[in-house]
């Protein structure tokens, strides 16, 4: 006998409410994410390059300026991203799982993969067109292409690979570590034997060309200058600061994204969808379990957050020294850790309804974070660049937090806003219509 129309209808409703406020927890998470990776991003819409996490450049070795990195290096710098990067590897979970329960024309693995090519190429005008050299829309991209294979695997298998992706980044970040030790010790010894009036051997004399490279490149002097020329080529016009991003992006999007930064990502990404599958993600887990992940993020994460920073500071922010304080790489587990936390925290201040209002309104953001990425490029490089403001490298590190704040209040004021109205961001609706060949109603 088939069932009451009417019940049918409230069992619907039942299970589209419980569906929603799953995906409002995980657009609240993203929202949070969204707008943190800001607060190391901001260093680089600011201020140049080798300054991003430097204290040498300015020798910002004390006062605000000291504090607000310490605090930024500590509890954000690459945790943000992190957090994101577990939200996109999720989203590739749930983006699959609704389309595989749809009867369109077109394939999951159709929509799927024409979403990432029209984000690879929105990456490919994030970093040559709106100038932004740390944009990962390209690398996520890329990235994705491979996660659909892995959609039906089981969480634990899911978290085991992406332990070991992270194990291969933290090896080779480790070997680059003693490889810069090595050319630092071999060079001197040459140098050394040198001064002795002792020939050296052909790979004696190749040791101590490749010291000097290094040295010469690495001293404070010389990154000064470097800094001061970006500076002047990023007040400049558009075509100016094109032809400076250039090399830039695409040192980053071919050398670096398969040296390393393909492997943090994957790691992640996977890490992400076990932690979908077993409904951290989405609030299933008890709030025992969520404090339990904050106390274990933050202790463990902030401990080697610090002894990660405070060997950069001991060591000059010199990698060929920096093994004499920190034996091997822990970027990514610390970044993960703290990510965790931050997840822990979002989650108990929905569980135990927290800043309700907040939640909500970092949700919009969250559900908009397409739009608000591009549009962090968009707003900063006016601001910063010379085809704007050109604050390039006019303020002190701290004053460019009120930059930041400022827009955090534009945009989670815009999100709420614009969603009153629509049921996509702006540039989700570009992006789905591209999806889909056709308008999005």
């Amino acid at each position: 006998m088939s069932q009451p129309t009417h019940k049918k209808t409230m069992l619907d409703k039942r299970i589209s409410q419980i569906q929603t406020g799953r995906i409002e927890i995980i657009d609240t998470v993203r929202g949070v994410a969204l707008l943190g990776i800001l607060l190391i991003n901001i260093n680089f819409f600011a201020l140049p390059f080798y300054m991003g996490s430097n204290l040498n450049v300015r020798n910002e070795y004390s006062g605000v300026n000291y504090n607000i990195i310490w605090i930024m290096n500590l509890g954000f710098e690459g945790t943000m991203r992190a957090l994101f990067s577990l939200l996109f590897g999720a989203s590739s979970i749930l983006l699959l799982t609704k389309l595989e329960k749809k009867s369109s024309g077109l394939s999951p693995a159709d929509v799927y993969y024409r979403r990432l090519i029209w984000l690879m190429i929105f990456g490919i005008i994030d970093a040559y067109i709106l100038l932004w050299t740390g944009d990962i829309l390209f690398q996520y991209a890329i990235c994705g292409l491979f996660l659909f294979p892995f959609r039906k695997m089981k969480p634990k298998y899911l978290l085991i690979l992406g332990i070991v992706i992270m194990l291969i980044y933290n090896f080779k970040a480790t070997l680059d570590m003693y490889e810069a030790r090595d050319t630092r010790l071999h060079g001197e010894t040459a140098l050394a034997l040198e001064k002795q009036n002792v020939k050296l051997t052909k790979e004696q004399e190749a040791a101590k060309k490749n010291w000097n490279e290094y040295n010469e490149d690495h001293k404070i002097e010389n990154i000064r200058i470097k800094s001061d020329n970006l500076v002047k080529d990023f007040r400049k016009g558009y075509l100016s600061i094109w032809q400076t991003v250039k090399p830039w992006n695409e040192h980053f999007e071919t050398i670096e994204f398969y040296k390393d930064i393909f492997w943090n990502n994957m790691s992640l990404f996977f890490i992400g969808m076990a932690l979908f599958g077993w409904g951290v993600l989405t609030g299933k887990r008890s709030n025992t379990f969520y404090w339990a992940m904050i106390l274990t993020g933050y202790i463990l994460g902030f401990f080697l957050s610090y002894i990660s920073f405070y060997s950069r500071v001991k060591s000059g922010f010199d990698l060929s020294l920096i093994t004499y304080y920190l034996p091997v790489d822990v970027y990514p587990e610390k970044c993960l850790l703290i990510a965790l936390g931050h997840l822990g925290v979002v989650m108990l201040s929905y569980k135990y309804k927290v800043g309700s209002w907040l939640l909500n309104a970092l949700a919009k953001v969250g559900q908009m974070a397409f739009t608000n990425y591009l549009s962090q490029s968009i707003i900063c490089g006016f601001i910063f660049y010379g085809v704007g403001l050109g604050w390039f490298g006019a303020l002190e590190r701290y004053q460019i937090y009120y930059v930041v704040f400022g827009i955090w209040i534009f945009q989670i004021i815009f999100s709420n806003i614009w969603s009153l109205h629509y049921r996509f961001g702006p540039l989700e609706w570009v992006w789905r219509s591209l999806t889909y060949g056709k308008s999005s109603q």
